[in-house]
C-alpha cells in the first residue's frame, strides 16, 4: 500500500514496505527514547533529592500561563485529586509552591510556583541545557518546526490514552 503525503509543496511518497520498516523502527526508537527520558529524568529528581513525579510537577505548574488548582494539577499530571494533594503537600513542604486564595474566585486555591526555590531546579536545566542546543544546531528551522509539531500531537495523545487506559481494569 503506498502513502503519500504534501511536505512543504512537494509530495513524498512512500511504500507499504518502506513504511511499515519506517513504523517498526520509530516504535523501536519511541519506546527506547521514553525508556531514557524516565530514567533521565530519574536522574534529574535524584541530584535534587526530589521524587520524579514531583520534578515532573514542577515542569507542569511553571509552563502553566497562570496558578493552577489542585484539580488541574490532577488533570495534567493523570494524577487523582488525592494524589495531587499529597503531591502539592510535599511541594509546598519543599518550599517549591504556595496556596493562594484565586481572587476571582475565593472559594478556588491556586498553586503558585515560587520563584527563588524553583531557581534551583531551573539552574539545573540550564546547566543541561548546552547539550540540547548542540544536539538540535544542525537541524533547520523546517525541522524543528516538523519535531515541535510531533511533540505537540504525541502529547495530545498520551492524554487521550491515559484516559482509555484508566477506563479500562487492570488485566489479570
Amino acid at each position: 500500500m503506498a502513502a503519500s503525503r504534501s511536505c512543504m509543496g512537494s509530495v513524498i511518497q512512500v511504500t507499504g514496505a518502506r513504511r511499515a520498516q519506517l513504523e517498526a523502527e520509530l516504535s523501536r526508537e519511541s519506546r527506547t527514547y521514553l525508556a531514557s527520558y524516565v530514567l533521565f529524568n530519574q536522574a534529574v529528581a535524584d541530584h535534587l533529592g526530589m521524587h520524579p513525579t514531583d520534578v515532573q510537577a514542577i515542569n507542569l505548574i511553571t509552563a502553566a500561563p497562570e496558578p493552577l488548582t489542585v484539580k488541574q494539577i490532577a488533570e495534567v499530571t493523570g494524577l487523582t485529586t488525592g494524589s495531587a494533594t499529597r503531591l502539592v503537600d510535599r511541594l509546598e513542604r519543599g518550599g517549591y509552591v504556595t496556596r493562594r486564595p484565586d481572587e476571582q474566585d475565593r472559594r478556588r486555591v491556586l498553586v503558585a510556583a515560587v520563584p527563588d526555590r524553583m531557581a534551583r531546579v531551573q539552574a539545573v536545566w540550564d546547566d543541561l541545557r548546552g547539550g540540547w542546543h548542540v544536539m538540535f544546531q544542525d537541524l533547520s528551522e523546517a525541522e524543528l518546526e516538523v519535531i515541535i509539531r510531533h511533540m505537540r500531537r504525541a502529547q495530545e495523545l498520551s492524554h487521550i490514552q491515559m484516559e482509555l487506559l484508566r477506563g479500562r481494569p487492570t488485566p489479570p
